[in-house]
């Protein structure tokens, strides 16, 4: 489980969780999520987006795997959505390809984690949290090496089958400050799409 930012680092990182577990289940176990819950992860306070509107909350980008919560952002779901709503899971999910890319760009510049890595999991943690930090240093450094898999739109050059899937947890009873976070930046981006044609 990882928290990536836009120049596609590494942020926050969990490792050695069995892969029985659901996904739901892997995060609700992770020092992020306890962190955020408790509102100690010393997130910059609530802003302006848009002038004349209410302030909004930085957040977390998501799939449909994980609660909507005032600072996790996750995709509407269900048949009957809005053009507006649509338009915004169309913008959510080109924001989430970045997640999809970092694990895409790691494991094809750690050729290691292609495969099970059969030592204990203590040692194979270690082997993964460095992959990490290298590949951070990495994008920090911009250094050249013969495994660049970014094109020059930002995007992975790997295959992009080499992740599983999440699956969708199922206690997800989102709150309505949740939901009006969501909201609220859907009508963000639509205004801004409105504008800018």
């Amino acid at each position: 489980m990882a928290v990536v930012n836009a120049n596609l680092e590494f942020l926050m990182v969990d490792v050695g969780q069995n892969g029985r577990v659901s996904d739901g289940g892997v995060f609700s176990n992770t020092t992020f999520a306890k962190l955020l819950s408790e509102g100690n992860l010393q997130i910059p306070q609530s802003r302006v987006v848009v002038p004349g509107e209410e302030s909004l909350p930085y957040v977390f980008v998501a799939d449909d795997a994980f609660a909507l919560t005032k600072n996790i952002l996750k995709p509407y779901t269900g048949y009957h959505l809005t053009r507006q709503q649509e338009h915004f899971n169309a913008k959510l999910s080109s924001a989430r390809v970045k997640v999809e890319n970092v694990f895409g760009i790691l494991a094809n510049r750690f050729q290691v984690l292609l495969k099970p890595i059969n030592l204990c999991p203590e040692k194979a943690t270690i082997i993964v949290l460095t992959c990490c930090y290298l590949h951070n240093f990495l994008r920090q450094k911009d250094t050249p090496d013969s495994v660049n898999t970014t094109g020059s739109n930002g995007q992975s050059q790997g295959d992009g089958n080499n992740m599983l899937p999440l699956e969708p947890t199922h206690a997800r009873n989102s709150t309505n400050l949740a939901k009006r976070t969501r909201d609220a930046f859907c009508n963000v981006i639509n205004h801004n799409n409105n504008t800018n044609q």
